[in-house]
């Protein structure tokens, strides 16, 4: 029978989606072409990163790992996300609990990174005699690390019923639907990181605007328990800000999706009154490098470099980016 998924199965099979008119197959095209820019993008940055040894900053491992993240995104969830509002799943009811795995993993090592970034940029701007001391690149890899193991831990206990019951949210074969229980998805993921966030951020503005003022009125010390130049201080400065605009832009693509979860509604992955919420969280991915673009001038120039394809030649990690 036409239009089924499973034509064997006439009374439970799903039917499949409607063919695309025009308009929404522009919009497919755009969320493919945002798709491989995520990809292609975040992978310069994870090149970049990896690749030049004046990079291997301990914010710049951040960066790397925010990157991959993306990329992530980029190159495996969003194409088949698309797909799946195109076509029926045929790879049944366990392979659609894993799948919807790999997406929370990818999206909850992205809000980690971003906790990791604000405490980053707190300890460099409010306590910068015990940076060098405090955030160490040994540090720094282990805390990388230990967010990407609790991100994939915490995704297999909020999954942990999907796994063991797949497809319990179906109600017709060919379809993939999960339900995230909202109470711990909404601590773990949004309400604890992002409250931290907050905070640290609130913090360093607090402190930029003091020491802003400070400088203005020549009452800046070098007393001021510093031996930092004011030159130093404004580098600082100027990443903070950077980073401030890469945590808003991550707020404002995920906080409507969780949002409307303290509402009470109930959230369906897969849902079509959720495609435009979870599209938006995606968009952050693509965004990520972009930021990069305009407000770090390596990142530019890594950018000439590896598509000139210097990066091929003998000693091109020694070069000088920064």
């Amino acid at each position: 029978m036409e239009g089924l998924c499973f034509p064997q199965l006439l009374n439970s099979s799903c039917r499949t989606p409607d063919p695309p008119r025009s308009g929404t197959a522009i919009v497919y095209v755009l969320l493919y072409i945002i798709s491989v820019l995520t990809a292609a993008l975040n992978l310069l940055v994870v090149i970049s990163i990896s690749h030049f040894r004046q990079l291997h900053t301990p914010t710049n491992f951040l960066l790397l790992s925010l990157a991959v993240s993306d990329f992530f995104v980029g190159f495996m969830v969003m194409p088949v996300e698309i797909l799946l509002m195109q076509t029926c799943w045929m790879l049944g009811d366990l392979m659609c609990a894993l799948y919807y795995l790999v997406p929370f993993i990818v999206i909850a090592a992205s809000v980690g990174n971003m906790v990791l970034i604000s405490v980053d940029r707190y300890v460099a701007i409010c306590d910068p005699l015990h940076y060098p001391t405090r955030i160490t690149k040994k540090r720094i890899r282990v805390s990388i690390c230990l967010c990407w193991l609790y991100a994939v831990l915490m995704s297999i206990f909020i999954f942990y019923n999907h796994l063991k019951q797949p497809g319990r949210y179906n109600s017709c074969h060919g379809e993939c639907l999960v339900e995230i229980a909202g109470d711990v998805d909404m601590s773990l993921c949004f309400i604890i990181p992002i409250t931290i966030i907050i905070v640290l951020y609130m913090r360093i503005f607090l402190v930029v605007v003091s020491l802003a003022r400070a400088m203005r009125s020549q009452v800046l010390a070098v007393k001021v328990k510093s031996s930092r130049t004011v030159t130093s201080w404004k580098s600082e400065r100027k990443a903070a800000t950077t980073l401030s605009i890469v945590v808003f832009v991550f707020l404002m693509c995920y906080c409507p999706y969780y949002c409307v979860a303290l509402t009470g509604h109930k959230i369906q992955i897969g849902s079509s009154t959720e495609v435009f919420m979870i599209f938006l969280m995606y968009l952050n991915s693509c965004l990520n490098p972009v930021i990069y673009a305009f407000f770090y001038p390596w990142f530019r120039k890594c950018l000439r470099l590896i598509v000139a394809l210097h990066i091929l030649q003998p000693g091109s990690c020694e070069a000088k980016v920064m």
